[in-house]
């Protein structure tokens, strides 16, 4: 696969994550455990949910920035 393909199946991907993700994190926040929970936990939970969409994409990224393989 070219380096160009990559960038393009890699960026869409990206784009999908940051279309639904957002959904999924607003339904966790709104659970009840959250909801429930106390307040630090609360924080600690937003921002864990914040943060946690990037985990995800290292390893595409990672994989759209990779050297194209020689034949």
């Amino acid at each position: 696969m070219t380096a160009r393909t990559r960038k393009i199946v890699g960026s869409l991907v990206i784009l999908a994550v940051a279309v639904v993700y957002p959904f999924v994190a607003m339904a966790l926040a709104d659970s009840r455990p959250v909801q429930e929970a106390s307040t630090v936990v609360q924080c600690l939970s937003y921002a864990v949910l914040g943060l946690a969409w990037t985990l995800p994409l290292f390893p595409v990224i990672r994989w759209m920035e990779r050297r194209p393989e020689r034949p």
